[in-house]
């Protein structure tokens, strides 16, 4: 298990995540139809050439969860307990298919569970990075993390 448990979080502790992921049409067209987003704007390439940016975007929900999920191997592998939500969501700049996206998180705040001895609420924020280095997602995130099991 990579994932930190909760102890192992600190306010201000950044991670720059080492995996990083291209996006594919593949990605895109699949997750649309999974989630019933039929959009043109994400499905329609001669649709798409008539907007502002001239081809399909990536769906952003596909885009927020790439975003966590390449956070996941650092922070919280194995050792999250649940999602508990997302206070904020922003996309300052689209992705499209070929990006390859980075990503970063810094530990915002850390407190006790009031309802479980065994874990503790790790607010992370999370931000994405396309090729260019240009910042095409950011949120945050608050999860309930195991603490350490007693030796």
């Amino acid at each position: 298990m990579s994932g930190l448990y909760f102890e192992q979080f600190t306010v201000g502790q950044k991670f720059e995540h080492k995996v990083h992921r291209t996006v594919t049409e593949t990605d895109n067209l699949l997750f649309s139809a999974l989630t019933m987003n039929p959009a043109a704007i994400h499905l329609d390439a001669e649709y798409s050439k008539g907007t502002p940016y001239g081809r399909p975007l990536v769906n952003s929900v596909f885009t927020l969860g790439l975003l966590v999920g390449l956070s996941v191997y650092d922070t919280t592998f194995g050792t999250t307990i649940a999602n508990l939500g997302f206070e904020e969501v922003k996309f300052p700049k689209p992705v499209f298919v070929g990006d390859t996206l980075r990503a970063e998180t810094t530990v915002v705040a850390v407190r006790e569970s009031q309802s479980r001895q065994d874990a503790g609420i790790v607010t992370f924020e999370h931000h994405a990075f396309n090729q260019r280095n240009e910042e095409v997602a950011w949120c945050r995130r608050a999860a309930l993390m195991l603490k350490r099991p007693a030796s």
